[in-house]
């Protein structure tokens, strides 16, 4: 297995990549151009959670979703306000 050298310019274009891709990304959200519904997969990327924490929110009716055809989509507006209302705030004194 041969060894692969990454230098420095290397790693200062990867940086601009990235940069450049969540420049583009916030920008989609600040014009609403996310996806309206997403699919159990993409939901469960963005909240880097498991397939059975995800059934679990399901069956206890915290991630409110809709069933067609035996894919489930959940709303991206009401997953944000699941979010916000579960949002824990600790005081510091």
């Amino acid at each position: 297995m041969p060894a692969t050298i990454i230098t420095t310019d290397d790693l200062r274009d990867f940086k601009l990549e990235l940069l450049d891709d969540i420049k583009k990304l916030l920008s989609k959200q600040a014009q609403g151009k996310l996806k309206k519904y997403l699919k159990s997969s993409e939901l469960m990327d963005l909240l880097q959670i498991s397939p059975g924490t995800l059934q679990n929110l399901r069956i206890k009716g915290t991630l409110p979703y809709t069933k067609v055809g035996g894919i489930i989509f959940y709303d991206s507006e009401e997953i944000q306000k699941v979010m916000d209302n579960n949002r824990v705030n600790h005081k510091m004194d």
